[in-house]
Protein backbone atom coordinates (compact mmCIF):
# COMPACT_ATOMS: atom_id res chain seq x y z
CA UNK A 1 0.00 0.00 0.00
CA UNK A 2 2.85 2.39 0.87
CA UNK A 3 4.58 1.64 -2.44
CA UNK A 4 1.36 2.25 -4.38
CA UNK A 5 0.77 5.46 -2.43
CA UNK A 6 4.29 6.64 -3.31
CA UNK A 7 3.89 5.72 -6.99
CA UNK A 8 0.65 7.69 -7.32
CA UNK A 9 2.44 10.57 -5.62
CA UNK A 10 5.18 10.45 -8.26
CA UNK A 11 2.58 10.22 -11.03
CA UNK A 12 0.74 13.12 -9.42
CA UNK A 13 3.95 15.17 -9.44
CA UNK A 14 4.49 14.43 -13.14
CA UNK A 15 0.93 15.27 -14.20
CA UNK A 16 0.87 18.37 -12.00
CA UNK A 17 4.10 19.60 -13.59
CA UNK A 18 2.58 19.16 -17.06
CA UNK A 19 -0.53 20.96 -15.77
CA UNK A 20 1.54 23.90 -14.57
CA UNK A 21 3.48 24.03 -17.85
CA UNK A 22 0.52 23.54 -20.21
CA UNK A 23 -0.42 27.26 -20.32
CA UNK A 24 2.96 28.11 -21.88
CA UNK A 25 1.31 27.86 -25.32
CA UNK A 26 -1.29 30.40 -24.22
CA UNK A 27 1.35 32.78 -22.84
CA UNK A 28 3.46 32.51 -26.00
CA UNK A 29 0.37 33.70 -27.86
CA UNK A 30 -0.16 36.53 -25.33
CA UNK A 31 3.46 37.67 -25.63
CA UNK A 32 3.41 37.45 -29.43
CA UNK A 33 0.16 39.42 -29.75
CA UNK A 34 1.06 41.71 -26.80
CA UNK A 35 -2.50 41.26 -25.59
CA UNK A 36 -4.34 38.95 -23.17
CA UNK A 37 -7.30 38.93 -25.61
CA UNK A 38 -10.23 37.14 -23.93
CA UNK A 39 -8.07 34.93 -21.73
CA UNK A 40 -8.81 35.15 -18.01
CA UNK A 41 -6.08 35.72 -15.44
CA UNK A 42 -8.21 34.49 -12.53
CA UNK A 43 -7.30 30.77 -12.88
CA UNK A 44 -3.58 31.55 -12.63
CA UNK A 45 -3.94 33.69 -9.52
CA UNK A 46 -6.16 31.11 -7.82
CA UNK A 47 -3.75 28.34 -8.82
CA UNK A 48 -0.96 30.36 -7.21
CA UNK A 49 -2.90 30.50 -3.93
CA UNK A 50 -3.68 26.80 -4.12
CA UNK A 51 0.00 25.97 -4.68
CA UNK A 52 1.12 28.13 -1.76
CA UNK A 53 -1.41 26.60 0.64
CA UNK A 54 -0.83 23.03 -0.57
CA UNK A 55 2.94 23.44 -0.34
CA UNK A 56 2.51 24.74 3.21
CA UNK A 57 0.18 21.87 4.10
CA UNK A 58 2.70 19.31 2.82
CA UNK A 59 5.54 20.54 5.05
CA UNK A 60 6.59 17.97 7.69
CA UNK A 61 5.69 20.16 10.68
CA UNK A 62 2.14 20.55 9.33
CA UNK A 63 1.35 17.22 7.66
CA UNK A 64 3.84 14.32 7.99
CA UNK A 65 4.46 11.99 5.02
CA UNK A 66 3.24 14.51 2.44
CA UNK A 67 6.56 15.83 1.15
CA UNK A 68 5.55 15.02 -2.44
CA UNK A 69 2.61 17.39 -2.04
CA UNK A 70 4.93 20.15 -0.86
CA UNK A 71 7.63 19.79 -3.52
CA UNK A 72 5.37 19.90 -6.58
CA UNK A 73 3.24 22.74 -5.23
CA UNK A 74 6.33 24.78 -4.38
CA UNK A 75 7.43 24.37 -7.99
CA UNK A 76 3.93 25.22 -9.17
CA UNK A 77 3.88 28.42 -7.11
CA UNK A 78 7.06 29.63 -8.85
CA UNK A 79 5.67 28.82 -12.31
CA UNK A 80 2.29 30.44 -11.64
CA UNK A 81 4.03 33.58 -10.37
CA UNK A 82 5.70 33.96 -13.78
CA UNK A 83 2.35 33.55 -15.53
CA UNK A 84 0.70 36.18 -13.34
CA UNK A 85 3.49 38.68 -14.00
CA UNK A 86 3.24 38.16 -17.77
CA UNK A 87 -0.55 38.54 -17.63
CA UNK A 88 -0.25 41.79 -15.67
CA UNK A 89 2.20 43.18 -18.25
CA UNK A 90 -0.11 42.65 -21.23
CA UNK A 91 -3.57 42.95 -19.64
CA UNK A 92 -5.79 46.00 -20.31
CA UNK A 93 -5.90 48.57 -17.52
CA UNK A 94 -9.27 47.44 -16.12
CA UNK A 95 -8.31 43.76 -16.17
CA UNK A 96 -4.90 44.57 -14.71
CA UNK A 97 -6.50 46.36 -11.74
CA UNK A 98 -8.80 43.39 -11.14
CA UNK A 99 -5.97 40.85 -11.20
CA UNK A 100 -3.76 43.03 -8.99
CA UNK A 101 -6.57 43.28 -6.45
CA UNK A 102 -7.08 39.52 -6.53
CA UNK A 103 -3.32 38.89 -6.21
CA UNK A 104 -3.17 41.16 -3.15
CA UNK A 105 -6.05 39.22 -1.61
CA UNK A 106 -4.33 35.90 -2.36
CA UNK A 107 -1.04 36.91 -0.75
CA UNK A 108 -2.85 38.32 2.28
CA UNK A 109 -4.86 35.12 2.76
CA UNK A 110 -1.76 32.93 2.55
CA UNK A 111 0.19 35.14 4.95
CA UNK A 112 -2.60 35.07 7.54
CA UNK A 113 -3.05 31.29 7.31
CA UNK A 114 0.70 30.65 7.56
CA UNK A 115 1.10 33.04 10.50
CA UNK A 116 -1.85 31.64 12.48
CA UNK A 117 -0.89 28.01 11.86
CA UNK A 118 2.74 28.62 12.79
CA UNK A 119 2.29 30.61 15.98
CA UNK A 120 -1.21 29.85 17.29
CA UNK A 121 -1.79 26.17 16.47
CA UNK A 122 0.05 22.91 17.03
CA UNK A 123 -0.25 19.20 16.18
CA UNK A 124 -3.60 18.00 14.84
CA UNK A 125 -5.17 21.46 15.14
CA UNK A 126 -2.51 22.89 12.82
CA UNK A 127 -3.02 20.11 10.28
CA UNK A 128 -6.81 20.52 10.41
CA UNK A 129 -6.65 24.30 9.97
CA UNK A 130 -4.17 24.18 7.07
CA UNK A 131 -5.93 21.18 5.51
CA UNK A 132 -9.33 22.88 5.48
CA UNK A 133 -7.82 26.07 4.03
CA UNK A 134 -5.98 24.13 1.32
CA UNK A 135 -9.13 22.13 0.50
CA UNK A 136 -11.37 25.19 0.19
CA UNK A 137 -9.02 27.09 -2.08
CA UNK A 138 -8.16 23.98 -4.10
CA UNK A 139 -11.83 23.64 -4.93
CA UNK A 140 -11.98 27.34 -5.82
CA UNK A 141 -8.94 26.87 -8.07
CA UNK A 142 -10.53 23.95 -9.87
CA UNK A 143 -13.79 25.93 -10.17
CA UNK A 144 -12.12 29.06 -11.57
CA UNK A 145 -12.28 27.83 -15.23
CA UNK A 146 -16.08 27.68 -14.95
CA UNK A 147 -16.24 31.16 -16.50
CA UNK A 148 -14.28 29.87 -19.50
CA UNK A 149 -16.55 26.83 -19.72
CA UNK A 150 -19.54 29.16 -19.81
CA UNK A 151 -17.84 31.12 -22.62
CA UNK A 152 -17.29 27.87 -24.54
CA UNK A 153 -20.98 26.96 -24.24
CA UNK A 154 -22.06 30.50 -25.18
CA UNK A 155 -19.78 30.88 -28.21
CA UNK A 156 -19.67 27.17 -29.12
CA UNK A 157 -15.90 27.59 -29.50
CA UNK A 158 -12.99 26.12 -27.53
CA UNK A 159 -10.55 28.83 -28.66
CA UNK A 160 -10.06 30.09 -25.10
CA UNK A 161 -10.07 26.68 -23.37
CA UNK A 162 -6.76 24.99 -24.27
CA UNK A 163 -7.02 21.23 -24.67
CA UNK A 164 -3.85 20.31 -22.79
CA UNK A 165 -4.87 22.43 -19.82
CA UNK A 166 -8.17 20.56 -19.60
CA UNK A 167 -6.46 17.20 -20.09
CA UNK A 168 -3.94 17.71 -17.32
CA UNK A 169 -6.56 19.10 -14.95
CA UNK A 170 -8.28 15.74 -15.34
CA UNK A 171 -5.09 13.64 -15.02
CA UNK A 172 -3.73 15.65 -12.11
CA UNK A 173 -7.03 15.60 -10.23
CA UNK A 174 -7.41 11.85 -10.75
CA UNK A 175 -3.88 10.93 -9.62
CA UNK A 176 -3.98 13.08 -6.48
CA UNK A 177 -7.49 11.88 -5.70
CA UNK A 178 -6.22 8.28 -5.65
CA UNK A 179 -3.13 9.39 -3.70
CA UNK A 180 -5.39 10.95 -1.07
CA UNK A 181 -7.56 7.85 -0.86
CA UNK A 182 -4.57 5.56 -0.42
CA UNK A 183 -3.10 7.86 2.22
CA UNK A 184 -6.49 8.30 3.90
CA UNK A 185 -6.08 12.05 3.66
CA UNK A 186 -9.40 13.77 2.94
CA UNK A 187 -7.67 17.13 2.52
CA UNK A 188 -5.96 15.73 -0.58
CA UNK A 189 -8.70 13.40 -1.84
CA UNK A 190 -11.76 15.70 -1.66
CA UNK A 191 -10.55 18.73 -3.68
CA UNK A 192 -8.80 16.57 -6.25
CA UNK A 193 -11.89 14.41 -6.66
CA UNK A 194 -13.72 17.63 -7.51
CA UNK A 195 -10.93 18.54 -9.93
CA UNK A 196 -11.16 15.14 -11.58
CA UNK A 197 -14.89 15.64 -12.23
CA UNK A 198 -14.45 19.20 -13.49
CA UNK A 199 -11.60 18.14 -15.78
CA UNK A 200 -13.84 15.44 -17.24
CA UNK A 201 -16.53 18.07 -17.91
CA UNK A 202 -14.00 20.27 -19.74
CA UNK A 203 -12.91 17.34 -21.91
CA UNK A 204 -16.55 16.59 -22.75
CA UNK A 205 -17.05 20.23 -23.83
CA UNK A 206 -13.89 20.05 -25.91
CA UNK A 207 -15.14 16.89 -27.62
CA UNK A 208 -18.42 18.64 -28.46
CA UNK A 209 -17.00 21.95 -29.73
CA UNK A 210 -13.45 21.05 -30.84
CA UNK A 211 -14.25 21.64 -34.53
CA UNK A 212 -14.88 25.32 -33.83
CA UNK A 213 -11.70 27.04 -32.61
CA UNK A 214 -12.48 30.53 -33.82
CA UNK A 215 -11.21 30.10 -37.35
CA UNK A 216 -11.87 32.94 -39.76
CA UNK A 217 -15.25 32.76 -41.44
CA UNK A 218 -16.54 34.18 -44.71
CA UNK A 219 -18.76 37.26 -44.89
CA UNK A 220 -20.94 38.04 -47.89
CA UNK A 221 -20.67 41.65 -49.05
CA UNK A 222 -23.48 43.66 -50.62
CA UNK A 223 -21.95 43.18 -54.07
CA UNK A 224 -22.02 39.42 -53.67
CA UNK A 225 -18.28 39.04 -53.10
CA UNK A 226 -16.90 37.20 -50.10
CA UNK A 227 -14.11 38.02 -47.64
CA UNK A 228 -12.57 36.44 -44.58
CA UNK A 229 -13.69 37.76 -41.20
CA UNK A 230 -11.50 37.28 -38.10
CA UNK A 231 -12.66 36.94 -34.50
CA UNK A 232 -12.48 40.68 -33.74
CA UNK A 233 -14.51 41.60 -36.80
CA UNK A 234 -17.06 38.85 -36.13
CA UNK A 235 -17.53 40.30 -32.67
CA UNK A 236 -17.85 43.76 -34.19
CA UNK A 237 -20.65 42.69 -36.53
CA UNK A 238 -22.43 41.09 -33.55
CA UNK A 239 -21.96 44.25 -31.43
CA UNK A 240 -21.17 47.25 -33.69
CA UNK A 241 -21.33 49.84 -30.90
CA UNK A 242 -18.72 48.04 -28.79
CA UNK A 243 -16.25 47.53 -31.65
CA UNK A 244 -17.01 50.57 -33.81
CA UNK A 245 -13.50 52.12 -33.42
CA UNK A 246 -11.85 48.92 -34.70
CA UNK A 247 -14.00 48.88 -37.83
CA UNK A 248 -13.49 52.59 -38.47
CA UNK A 249 -9.71 52.20 -38.19
CA UNK A 250 -9.81 49.29 -40.62
CA UNK A 251 -11.85 51.31 -43.12
CA UNK A 252 -9.42 54.26 -42.87
CA UNK A 253 -6.45 51.96 -43.45
CA UNK A 254 -8.13 50.50 -46.52
CA UNK A 255 -8.76 53.96 -47.98
CA UNK A 256 -5.15 54.98 -47.38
Amino acid sequence: MDVLHFLFGIFGNATALFLFLSPTITFKRIIKSRSTEDFSGIPYVMTLLNCLLSAWYGLPFVSPDNVLVSTINGTGAAIESVYVVIFLIYAPRKEKAKILGLLTFVLAVFSIIAFVSLFALHGKARKLFCGVAATVFSIIMYASPLSIMRLVIKTKSVEYMPFFLSLFVFLCGTSWFIYGLLGRDPFVAVPNGFGCGLGAMQLILYAIYHNNKGEPKRKVNNDGSMEMVGETEKAAYRDPAKHQPNLMNKQVDEKV
